[in-house]
């Protein structure tokens, strides 16, 4: 290819992506988010503060679509259909980064926004249960330890517990707290069978599959991508465990308790010193060109990393959310101030 055609080329692909980007900014005026239904109390209390402090800038759109789907629909593509911001209850995969890229996103920038907890809960008055993670895998895998699933009470998984049925209420498959309670609970419980920790050396498939695949025969019932409604249906049912991010049991804390999980209770102490078993790191993903085209997206980024925001005492703590350390807080601001994209190394 000569200079000239090079040239030529060079020009249209910085023509297109100025026209998308032009798209963006004429055809919406307000900044648009989906994703996590965990995260989403948090950033709509983020967008409430922005407009109240910034009211030349249209109220942003905050909907809770699931991590799975909102990253989806964020990582479709550029312009003014695609979303500005993901809400994420777990990390970005590398499958999603590549589909953003694809699709023309080549510049996300990763932003953890603090601490939060998949914790296990009961509604207030109904029989205390004190579960192992060990106890909670063989309760609900399909396949425990490679073998048929026969359990239907608490006390068939471990007779030191009450022969109450075993109902768990939880997130679908496109949940990131599903995809967090399969790491931290169902996976962290299988492991504790050394033999399931040499079946992953040899055969990650399998292991997977044994360790990760939830029983369908009613023991685990799927209620939607919304936790409020797993605290609903809760109350519904004194007998049944839900799963949780923990912001929703502090907001329903006069109702609902927690399962402490080997042990360890969970609470605001816990949590935030990773003490508890399924701690866990909550995200928003950025789209570094939407910030040059979407009016309001810098100042809504910057108000969502300053401390009144998300530090030790800050208006998200009072929602809920656990500030992440000092240090790693510092590290996120940086990263968003700069817009610094993130890589497939990042995420390796």
């Amino acid at each position: 290819m000569t200079l000239s055609a090079m040239g030529v080329r060079v020009g249209m692909l910085f023509a297109v992506a100025a026209a998308l980007l032009a798209a963006c900014s004429d055809s919406r005026t307000q900044i648009r988010i989906v994703g996590s239904s965990t995260v989403f109390p948090f950033t709509t209390a983020v967008a409430e503060n922005f407009n109240r402090n910034n009211p030349e800038y249209p109220a942003p759109i905050v909907e809770a679509t699931g991590t799975g789907g909102g990253i989806k629909l964020f990582c479709s593509g550029l312009g003014s259909r695609f979303p500005d911001v993901a809400n994420a209850s777990r990390r970005m995969k590398p499958g999603e980064l590549a589909d953003c890229e694809k699709n023309g996103a080549r510049d996300i920038v990763e932003v953890k926004v603090g601490i939060d907890g998949v914790v296990l809960v009961q509604r207030k008055g109904g029989t205390p249960l004190n579960l192992t993670l060990r106890d909670v895998y063989l309760a609900l895998a399909a396949e425990p330890f490679g073998r048929k699933q026969t359990a239907r009470t608490w006390q068939d998984v471990n007779p030191a517990l009450p022969a109450t049925r075993i109902e768990v209420i939880g997130p679908p498959p496109t949940s990131g707290t599903r995809d967090a309670f399969n790491e931290l609970y169902m996976a962290a419980g299988c492991d504790t069978d050394p033999a399931m920790q040499a079946l992953k050396k040899s055969d990650e498939s399998r292991h997977k599959t044994i360790c990760n695949k939830i029983r369908e025969d009613g023991a685990f019932v799927e209620a939607g991508e919304n936790d409020n409604l797993i605290v609903q249906k809760l109350g519904a049912n004194p007998a049944a465990v839900g799963v949780l991010g923990f912001s929703f049991l502090e907001r329903n804390m006069d109702t609902l308790r927690d399962v402490p999980i080997d042990g360890v209770p969970a609470t605001y102490a816990t949590i935030s010193d990773f003490s508890y078993p399924a701690s866990r790191p909550l995200y928003i993903y950025v789209k570094a060109q939407h910030v040059k085209a979407i009016r309001g997206l810098r100042q809504f980024l910057d108000e969502y990393t300053s401390e009144r925001a998300w530090g030790p005492g800050g208006y998200l703590q009072r929602r809920g959310l656990v500030p992440a350390p000092d240090g790693v807080r510092a590290e996120n601001r940086a990263r968003a101030a700069a817009l610094t994209p993130l890589t497939a190394a990042d995420l390796a």
